[in-house]
């Protein structure tokens, strides 16, 4: 998969690039996922370490993905991170995007549109069936920038949720 960002016929050089995240970006990402958290009102949520992250995106069963946007200097713009999930009406994996996050400052110079773009084209070159994601409903500039990718809202789907003392209570229950 090509993460230039830049379509081939217009290559000059980008203000940033896309790259699969690496462990050295742990601290960034998860600075970048704090971001995320604030923005959404979030952050009371949030029990995430660079180490958890690490295991999960790097250990030896990795279970998500992340793509970052990396400016020249090195920083880190944005990321979006996704895993694979399954439709059994389609027989067919897909990819779920989990979250993308471009800080403030980088926004409407195209690195959220790249990074989407860039996890969209993975799920097509993998012969995914589906490329989904969630949107919270207040986020209006989000579901603008959504709609405009060409995505549809699926206005009758509501997300369940088991986490906490909630899901752990299955431990136990036969």
């Amino acid at each position: 998969m090509s993460l230039d960002p830049t379509p081939p016929d217009a290559r000059m050089p980008p203000a940033f690039r896309l790259r699969p995240a690496e462990p050295r970006d742990t601290d960034a990402l998860v600075a970048l996922i704090v971001g995320l958290a604030e923005y959404e009102h979030l952050t009371d949520q949030l029990e995430i370490t660079s180490e958890k992250l690490a295991t999960h995106l790097f250990g030896p069963r990795p279970v998500a993905e992340a793509l970052v946007a990396e400016a020249a200097g090195g920083a880190l713009l944005g990321f979006a991170l996704y895993f694979t999930n399954f439709s059994t009406f389609l027989a067919k994996p897909g990819l779920y995007l989990e979250d993308l996050f471009v800080l403030p400052e980088a926004r409407r110079v195209g690195v959220g549109r790249a990074l989407i773009s860039a996890v969209a084209r993975l799920a097509a070159e993998r012969d995914y069936g589906r490329f989904e994601w969630s949107v919270l409903d207040w986020n209006e500039p989000a579901l603008q920038f959504y709609r405009q990718l060409g995505a549809t809202v699926l206005p009758d789907w509501r997300i369940c949720r088991l986490t906490g003392a909630a899901l752990q209570r299955f431990r136990t229950e036969p």
